[in-house]
């Protein structure tokens, strides 16, 4: 798998995760102490983001992180 078709679909993996939780990008955003903009462009796929970040995403998402990967 080449890596922009991985991170495409770990963005929409981590967008479907976030709605099921009821959380907008922004909250999410504020919960991880980022901006916004870096959600968005995480789910959309345009950033390739670090093992800590992910670590930290799954918490804030209340998921196991190989849930993050579940695609």
């Amino acid at each position: 798998m080449e890596k922009s078709t991985f991170t495409k679909k770990l963005g929409k993996q981590i967008a479907k995760l976030r709605e099921k939780e009821g959380l907008t990008q922004l909250e999410l955003a504020k919960s991880l102490k980022n901006r916004k903009q870096n959600i968005s462009r995480l789910e959309l796929g345009a950033i390739n983001p670090s093992a800590f970040f992910l670590h930290e995403l799954s918490n804030a998402l209340k998921v196991p992180i190989e849930t993050l990967f579940d695609f």
